[in-house]
């Protein structure tokens, strides 16, 4: 009988080695713990294929230098790192991630330029960002009364680990009926989600925010499915109410590509299931990913 693959519940590489990722572990003196001072980037395997790997990369490493961290690998050794990772697990389709924190700064000094910064990956089983029968029939939003941390103090174009009020904003969702919720900004307009960017549709108009959001891998992706199909696109300003009286609102994530909304605030969308410009956004992206598009195979 075939012994266990130790690495079968996930894989990770720090401090230069491979372990289980139950193993892996980061001191509680590193400022990527203690300060959030820390840089991160998902990428999946679907198939055995990386999606978009490059694109992923490129984000991460513009990221890391937005933040002034030195990324101790090169970027191909990134790329047989998180390969290895996901070969180890032995998985077709997984969750990749890959992170760079300050470090443990020395005895005495908090000067971040003395910090050796720290480079992390791991892959693990594929994490979705809502279950089968949410993505089936939608999603119940909630716009929270939680304003997003605005783009003046906390850069949400390099991805980042300031959490507490999109968790704020969950809990919220939570305690008003929903399942998930999208923050606005200063002006009431809507910014994005934990884990995810928001499209509405209108009128057979596509629209999304184009500041204080994470430029998403997957909201690209979308933008390019809408240049494919000529569908109308507009980035810009979306309020909370346009939010509402859309005709159709979804959400674009790496953990589970283009999901349906279908319920605002508690009021169903249209006729309350998604609606037709997101399935058709929905059904090519899957097809077209799973035919290869933008794929770079495990090795």
């Amino acid at each position: 009988m075939p012994a266990e693959n130790p690495y079968a519940d996930g894989a990770a590489f720090m401090e230069g080695r491979y372990m289980p990722i139950s193993e892996a572990r980061i001191p509680i003196t590193d400022w990527g713990f203690t300060r959030s001072d820390v840089t991160y980037d998902v990428v999946h395997v679907w198939q055995g294929r990386f999606f978009r790997l490059e694109d992923h990369l490129d984000r991460f490493e513009r990221s890391a230098a937005g933040l002034r961290l030195n990324l101790p690998h090169s970027r191909q050794s990134m790329r047989e790192i998180l390969g290895e990772c996901v070969r180890l697990t032995g998985l077709r389709d997984a969750y990749v991630e890959m992170g760079c924190t300050r470090g443990v700064p020395p005895p005495g000094t908090r000067d971040p330029r003395e910090l050796r910064n720290r480079y992390f990956a791991f892959a693990r089983p594929f994490i979705w960002i809502a279950t089968e029968e949410q993505r089936k029939r939608g999603l119940h939003l909630v716009i929270s009364q939680v304003q997003r941390i605005p783009p003046e103090s906390v850069d949400p174009t390099i991805k980042n680990f300031h959490w507490g009020d999109l968790m704020r904003g969950l809990y919220e969702a939570y305690d008003r009926g929903g399942e998930t919720a999208v923050l606005v900004d200063g002006s009431g307009n809507v910014t994005e989600g934990p884990g995810f960017n928001i499209f509405v549709v209108k009128d057979g108009q596509v629209c999304t925010p184009a500041r204080g959001v994470l430029e998403g891998i997957t909201r690209m992706t979308v933008l390019e499915l809408c240049a494919e199909c000529d569908l109308p696109l507009q980035l810009g300003e979306v309020s909370a109410q346009a939010v509402r009286s859309a005709d159709e609102v979804f959400l674009s994530s790496t953990a589970g590509g283009v999901l349906p909304v279908t319920k605002v605030d508690g009021k169903a969308l249209g006729t309350g299931e998604p609606g037709p410009v997101t399935n058709r956004l929905r059904d090519l992206y899957w097809s077209k990913k799973e035919a290869g598009w933008h794929g770079t195979p495990v090795q």
